[in-house]
């Protein structure tokens, strides 16, 4: 039975894809420390590891051999999302974590019904007590993701700023609206992060340039740095907001959460004026 403040929060849960299909973008980097600063504000966040090497899950301080219950249960053994929630040491933190053992649930997905929402079966009605639920998908547009897509309310994409990246943003947003056209039509775009932003490169403002141009307002102002101390956090079994919140990568992630939670309240007010 749900509290009367569980009750509340039901209408208000945000759940967001974290989606690049290409590797090493700061996918990981961007779900873990944004859903550390929209905690740090009072939100109550919940990170979904959806990617089979589990980078999130060591982040946020759950060891590999501390992982029992997975991402992987909630979708193919009909797990309860309760029983895959692990308290992180960030206060209002949570998080599902993922194995290697994800890697062969795209197969065995293949032949489910309704194989697609496998996750959103598991989030709904389950996840009414968080503010934000991050999914961190896989470097690729497979099942994986295609599940994260179904049961998200928006995408948020980590652009890393370089020509390639550009080829690809291309192929994802066919992506997505492909999955707007039929799995899920209420998807939207949360907006687009440009990360390891290295100011010293002409080419990279270039890039940025090129982004804001076509994607327009998409495009988050906030933009994050290269940043060794973010690096290094991972190693540590900690978000880089906990590590060292005065680097210039969490600083960078402290103002995208609160970009993103100001462009919110702007579209909550434009719809209660319409």
């Amino acid at each position: 039975m749900k509290t009367p403040s569980q009750q509340e929060k039901t209408d208000k849960t945000n759940i967001i894809a974290v989606v690049n299909q290409k590797g090493g973008v700061g996918k990981t980097t961007t779900t873990v420390n944004l859903a550390t600063a929209l905690a740090a504000v009072g939100k109550q966040v919940l990170v979904i590891d959806f990617d089979p090497q589990g980078n999130a899950s060591t982040g946020l301080g759950i060891e590999p051999n501390d992982r029992a219950i997975t991402s992987y249960d909630i979708i193919l053994n009909d797990t309860a999302l309760e029983g895959a929630i692990r308290k992180t040491p960030v206060p209002k933190l949570d998080v599902i974590p993922a194995t290697i053992d994800l890697t062969g649930a795209e197969i065995e997905m293949v032949s489910l019904i309704r194989r697609e929402y496998r996750l959103k079966s598991a989030l709904d009605g389950s996840s009414s007590h968080y503010d934000y639920v991050l999914i961190d998908c896989p470097p690729s547009l497979g099942l994986l993701t295609l599940n994260a897509l179904t049961a998200a309310h928006s995408v948020m994409v980590p652009l890393q700023t370089e020509f390639y990246a550009l080829e690809g943003l291309s192929h994802l947003m066919r992506t997505i609206k492909l999955v707007q056209g039929g799995l899920n039509p209420e998807l939207s775009i949360q907006g687009i992060v440009l990360t390891m932003y290295d100011r010293r490169n002409k080419f990279t403002e270039q890039i940025e340039a090129d982004v804001r141009s076509y994607f327009g307002e998409q495009v988050y102002q906030s933009v994050i740095p290269r940043n060794i101390r973010m690096s290094e956090a991972p190693s540590h079994g900690k978000p880089a907001l906990i590590y060292d919140m005065h680097c210039a990568g969490s600083k960078a992630y402290i103002a995208l959460a609160s970009e993103m939670l100001k462009r919110e309240k702007m579209k909550q007010k434009e719809m209660t004026a319409a």
